[in-house]
């Protein structure tokens, strides 16, 4: 059964079910979209269906900051009120405001 109706946003900041890291959405695809090499590097018995939302994340944990790709299954929302670090959200979002980032519109 394909899901399509994404259940977060962007500028929604989200956390991994399983993994400690957390980020903010910058894109959406309505279905897996990534290569397949990079699903079948996915341990089998945790890969996700590819028939659902995935997102685009700029990601954090405790080491780095990253952009990762996760399906709607392995996220929740991030309740914790605290502001994302990533270097990149300047450049793609205006300041942190009750609990979400929103878009820069920048007009060409």
């Amino acid at each position: 059964m394909l899901k399509s109706q994404a259940k977060y946003h962007l500028g929604q900041v989200l956390r991994h079910r399983k993994h400690p890291f957390r980020g903010v959405v910058f894109d959406v695809d309505a279905m897996f979209s990534n290569t397949d090499e990079w699903y079948n590097a996915i341990p089998e018995d945790s890969r996700p269906v590819k028939e659902q939302p995935f997102y685009h994340l700029l990601a954090e944990n405790d080491q780095s900051y990253y952009v990762a790709y996760v399906s709607e299954q392995n996220l929740v929302p991030d309740v914790s009120g605290e502001p994302v670090d990533h270097p990149d959200l300047p450049d793609l979002f205006g300041e942190f405001e009750d609990g979400v980032y929103p878009l820069h519109f920048q007009l060409n």
